[in-house]
């Protein structure tokens, strides 16, 4: 009798271990399908924030920050049970975490502030658009989420490949939607009801809001083909994308997007000397086989240069020339109702703003409100943004909320320098389109305010992140996706 006891208990342990491994395996594949549905779920979201006019309205800002929030849900589930480190970039996220931290701090009030003849006072706090403020911080709180859950779940060449491909796609896709809505809208209502003939491009109501679409599409095409990321039967594709991409961007005349993507092909030409071969690419053989593709992309990049060039004049055509006529003449309704809406007078008076509040600013996102004290005009035309983003963070968060956007900038650039020198193959590409991209934008956003639009917002982060992205090859796994 005891001897059958003893042999059910062995039995018995000798079963456990089998239940345990089959229990861990289930527990794997249903993590690695979670880790999936999370990554389609994000390159969903940044699809479709494209369509709404590029996610302007703040009714479509706030359903974008939900379902943020609903993603996020699945990202702690997976974190909790899952284990691993949430983010892949905790150091590159903190200037913007610090920044959000930094734009509620300016919403607290300190102590109501009466007002003669108004019964209810005031709120009396460092922002003069609290509400404001704070759906700022909202946003910028969604976008740092969505940033890293992409560090976590890109965590294969495949993965980063289709977030690029998610990109030029949107890019695309928006680009012959504009085409086709310049040469066949004749009546308001092209797909979306707000969409009026000859106001704006594409799906945005700004022309030059589209540009910087544009110029994140064409310059991460354009640095994947000239940094060698894809095979070259299937350059031509990339090739076919990059068209529609660039045509589009002459047709919208807008002339910041121009000069930034003259910006994007200058900045090529400056850093296709610091792509470096892989160690197995630096080997004496594979040099000598490797000059090979090195000169055919510099004759590709030579010719595109040309090409650019030539055929933004030849496509653009009297519309531009006279785009950029426009620029230069002030209209003479301009100086009779002394509007002061040129860009170099809101700069003034944003300079004037600041001046006033050096430390903490008026508020980031409560800049349209407190610009009419400053603004010296007749009240016809009242500036809603500065037309620089630099120098709306200064007069909006002060020298320290520019202090933080400097240091996320520095952040970028040293963790970018890094991926150009010492990554390899598609990720190396990869970063150094996300690069271009970048550049345009930089360059952009000195005279215009489009990253204001979620949708131009979501794209630049996701560049940031393929650009900033630690080698895929020498990081660990953080889950098991």
């Amino acid at each position: 009798m005891i001897s059958q006891l003893t042999e059910v208990r062995v039995a018995r342990a000798q079963e456990i271990p089998f239940q345990t491994n089959e229990e861990e395996i289930a527990r794997e594949r249903v993590f690695r399908v979670l880790g999936r549905v999370i990554f389609a779920l994000l390159l969903s979201l940044m699809a479709f924030t494209a369509i709404p006019y590029g996610t302007a309205e703040p009714w479509w800002k706030g359903f974008f920050i939900c379902c943020v929030a609903a993603i996020s849900i699945l990202w702690i589930v997976d974190v909790t049970r899952n284990g691993g480190s949430p983010i892949g970039s905790a150091r590159l996220l903190l200037p913007l975490i610090a920044l959000t931290a930094f734009a509620l701090l300016q919403t607290i009030s300190f102590g109501d502030s009466a007002t003669t003849g108004i019964a209810i006072p005031g709120w009396k706090a460092i922002s003069a658009d609290p509400f404001a403020t704070r759906f700022f911080a909202l946003q910028l709180l969604a976008l740092i989420v969505v940033g890293a859950m992409l560090y976590r779940y890109i965590d294969s060449e495949r993965r980063l490949q289709t977030l690029t491909h998610v990109i030029i796609a949107v890019a695309v896709a928006s680009a012959l939607y504009a085409i086709l809505r310049q040469t066949m809208q004749h009546d308001p209502g092209f797909g979306l009801p707000n969409l009026k003939p000859d106001q704006g491009y594409g799906q945005f109501i700004n022309r030059n809001h589209f540009a910087f679409l544009m110029e994140m599409g064409f310059g991460l095409t354009l640095g994947i083909i000239i940094g060698g990321g894809v095979k070259r039967e299937r350059v031509m594709i990339y090739i076919g994308a990059l068209l529609p991409i660039w045509t589009a961007l002459v047709l919208s005349n807008s002339r910041g997007g121009l000069i930034a993507m003259m910006a994007q092909i200058v900045t090529a030409a400056l850093l296709f000397t610091m792509l470096r071969f892989s160690r197995s690419e630096r080997s004496e053989q594979s040099q000598r086989k490797a000059m090979t593709p090195w000169v055919a992309r510099v004759v590709l990049l030579s010719v595109l240069i040309a090409g650019v060039g030539i055929g933004t004049i030849w496509i653009g055509g009297d519309r531009l020339i006279t785009r950029i006529e426009q620029g230069r003449e002030s209209a003479p309704v301009e100086a009779e109702v002394r509007q002061n809406s040129q860009r170099n007078q809101i700069w003034r008076d944003t300079w004037r703003m600041f001046s006033a509040y050096p430390i903490a600013g008026v508020g980031i996102g409560g800049y349209w409100t407190a610009i009419p004290q400053f603004h010296d005009a007749s009240g016809v035309h009242t500036p809603q943004e500065a037309h620089n983003d630099y120098l709306e963070l200064l007069a909006s968060g002060g020298v320290i909320g520019f202090a933080l956007g400097v240091w996320f900038l520095i952040s970028v650039f040293r963790k970018l320098r890094e991926n150009l020198l010492g990554t390899s193959g598609f990720q190396r590409a990869a970063c150094f389109g996300a690069t271009l991209g970048l550049a345009g934008v930089a360059v952009h956003s000195l005279v215009d305010f489009g990253l204001h639009m979620l949708a131009n917002a979501v794209m630049f982060s996701a560049l940031i992140v393929i650009a900033t992205l630690p080698p895929l090859q020498k990081r660990r796994r953080t889950s098991r996706q």
